[in-house]
């Protein structure tokens, strides 16, 4: 038996749990299962693989995206770049193991972003500049597309979101909230720009899944904007995850 699993504190919902059980399930994978491993502090990472050795690989989600860095053995280029690990690969056959940490979020937001890119979008801004934006700002930097941060706090690398006027609206039209504005349960708040600006060239993409349509997404789509969530992301983000722990393991 190959255990998959999830690392985090704390861990009472886990879309990867569901999402790998109904693979496994769906795909007729029966040497594989996947757990939830709630673990406070990064420095137990080590001790868990040793009392897991079935374990193959890791998900990682908060707190523990740059915490659990210094206890790989080595890190993607990429996850390096942005600085932070999602996940981790897990070879157990020699004396100690080989850990080698990835970053699927920016796998995830890239694709699913890609396709929707129209010659309109040579500009974006990035609200919030928190862990979810690392991945974002990633991307656009491989993709070419110059982008502005919005932070709420006064920041010497962004702007508030007091500065979004119509012209730097009308210059940047791609829109991406990093921010868990707008999610359940806070499903009245949103990015606090000046919407009525917006036009059917903006593109306005929330890493938010739930719920589907946040009122960001909503007010964009009122003035003709075409919209995305991160729920394509986050299945993206996930199969990467088994992508890289096939390949490193040919489960």
């Amino acid at each position: 038996m190959k255990t998959f699993g999830l690392i985090g504190f704390p861990l009472s919902h886990s879309f990867s749990k569901k999402f790998f059980t109904e693979k496994f399930e769906e795909e007729g994978i029966v040497y594989c299962r996947y757990e939830l491993f709630p673990i406070e502090k990064a420095d137990e990472l080590l001790g868990l693989i040793e009392a897991n050795p079935s374990l193959c690989g890791l998900n990682v989600t908060i707190p523990h995206k740059l915490n659990v860095m210094p206890y790989l053995s080595s890190i993607d280029d990429a996850a390096l770049q942005i600085g932070a690990v999602n996940c981790i690969s897990i070879a157990q056959d020699g004396d100690s193991p080989i850990l080698k940490g990835y970053n699927t979020d920016a796998y995830g937001f890239a694709e699913s972003l890609k396709p929707l890119l129209t010659n309109e979008h040579q500009k974006a801004l990035v609200f919030g500049d928190g862990g979810a934006a690392k991945a974002v700002k990633y991307v656009l930097h491989q993709l070419e597309i110059p982008y502005l941060v919005v932070t709420r706090k006064p920041s010497q690398n962004s702007l508030l979101y007091t500065d979004v006027t119509a012209a730097i609206l009308a210059e940047h039209q791609l829109l991406i909230n990093t921010t868990p504005l707008g999610m359940s349960p806070n499903l009245d708040s949103y990015p606090d720009i000046p919407y009525q600006f917006l036009t059917s060239k903006h593109l306005a993409y929330d890493l938010v899944y739930n719920p589907e349509e946040t009122l960001f997404l909503n007010r964009a789509k009122l003035r003709g904007a075409a919209i995305k969530n991160g729920l394509e992301m986050l299945y993206l983000q996930a199969e990467r995850s088994w992508f890289i722990w096939n390949k490193t393991d040919e489960v």
